[in-house]
């Protein structure tokens, strides 16, 4: 790069990185963002730089990427990652970008590989990203100079996250010591994929996250609203009447749970940190209705095969929040993963993975349709309410209301957004 085109491409950032402070600085406080923060080019371009360039997002599962040679690869923007266990068996994660001129080197979203040739002019790698083989090299030629760029990558009780940072948050550390004794009992490595599905959303990837965030609309999911307490949260004073009696089976449910969880040594306390540290995320075991041992229609198990070694199926939902891309739920019986991946500026990729015990057998243990019809049947309603949010953020007429109380983890997330903002605006000046 150029003295000049350096300085070029400085400018053009900061241009971006004042425009958008401009936009944060119409922020106010228990509100929504503004419209050009769901909406704008610029923006979306600056959140993939700022925010998916520059902290931890959580990318698959250790059950994706099991024996050495598997691999997955990760398409947003204009990245393109690979993830994959190297011959060693170590977790390993490159830019998909061939270092000769740039070619897409895995086209398949997922398979298994001995080693990585650029199907272009077949430089050829290995798992670890070293360069191996160069058709026709120059005498001079130093393939060292030339391995694949690798990113960053942390495996958190089975959960693989990534970074595409050279210098990414330390404080992943202290998340992964603090959330792996909760999903322990679930021994998410020794679990397989019963079934993935992926949403194309017609909504900023801001918008899906904060649908996420609230269950001030769940009785939109009458599927998910079967075995989910819609009382959740909820201070006593701020149960309507015609909740009541779910409020009574929800604080009964959850004592019963928070014993049987004392008695067995599982984590079911809240951690709660949405908005610092930099990896922000929340964790807790929390009950669920009807039979209380997974969501299906009626609480009652969708795989009989229970989870790691687990004894006993009625332990609601173990559900965590990950800023900036993802939320879980493990249950005894199956666990359901859900990662956004933002394509542009009106448009997101969801994500959404059941595993099941390794041992699990389809069409004995578990039925497929059965097993993901509530999350299928949610993902669907979800994704039509972002739609509209979109549309409306995309109208002149747009002019965002206050919060309600049971939306503060919405607000949590557009404070941590704007904090990471304000950070990166910190640092480049």
């Amino acid at each position: 790069m150029t003295i000049d085109t350096h300085r070029a491409d400085q400018a053009r950032k900061q241009v971006a990185n004042d425009s958008v402070a401009a936009l944060a600085g119409k922020w106010s406080p228990g509100g929504p963002l503004v419209g050009e923060f769901y909406t704008s080019p610029k923006v979306f371009d600056h959140d993939l730089e700022v925010i998916f360039g520059r902290h931890w997002f959580f990318a698959t599962t250790e059950a994706q990427v099991r024996e050495a040679g598997d691999y997955i690869t990760l398409d947003f923007g204009p990245i393109s990652i690979m993830v994959l266990r190297d011959d060693d068996e170590q977790m390993q994660a490159f830019h998909n970008v061939c270092r000769h001129r740039g070619a897409k080197i895995l086209t398949d979203e997922q398979g298994v590989v001995g080693n990585l040739v650029c199907g272009y002019h077949y430089w050829t790698y290995s798992t670890s990203g070293k360069l191996l083989h160069v058709p026709g090299a120059e005498a001079d030629f130093d393939p060292a100079c030339f391995a694949l760029k690798n990113v960053a990558v942390k495996v958190v009780g089975g959960l693989i996250y990534l970074c595409l940072a050279s210098d990414p948050p330390a404080d992943i550390d202290s998340m992964a010591e603090r959330i792996e004794p909760y999903l322990q009992g679930h021994q998410l490595d020794r679990t397989k994929v019963a079934a993935q599905q992926d949403i194309v959303e017609t909504g900023n990837w801001k918008l899906v996250m904060e649908n996420n965030r609230e269950c001030y609309h769940c009785e939109g999911h009458p599927e998910l609203s079967s075995t989910f307490f819609l009382t959740y949260g909820l201070a006593d004073d701020e149960v309507p009447t015609r909740l009541r009696p779910a409020h009574e089976r929800y604080l009964l449910a959850e004592s019963e749970l928070e014993l049987a969880c004392s008695q067995r040594g599982l984590r079911f306390e809240r951690i709660e940190e949405l908005v610092e540290p930099a990896t922000a995320f929340r964790i807790q075991r929390e009950a669920l209705d009807g039979v209380g041992e997974s969501f299906s229609l009626d609480g009652s198990l969708l795989c009989q095969r229970l989870m790691g070694d687990l004894d006993m199926p009625r332990l609601g939902r173990l559900s965590m929040h990950l800023q900036p891309n993802a939320w879980f739920h493990f249950m005894s019986d199956h666990a359901v993963t859900f990662a956004v991946f933002p394509l542009g500026p009106d448009r997101t990729m969801v994500r959404t993975t059941w595993l099941v015990h390794e041992d699990a057998v389809e069409g004995v243990d578990y039925d497929i349709d059965a097993l993901t019809y509530v999350w299928r049947e949610t993902n669907a309603q979800d994704s039509e309410f972002v739609a509209r949010a979109q549309r409306g953020v995309s109208s002149p007429a747009y002019d965002p209301g206050p919060y309600m109380r049971s939306e503060y983890q919405v607000e949590a997330f557009v404070r941590w957004y704007l904090r990471r903002l304000e950070a990166h605006d910190t640092e480049a000046n």
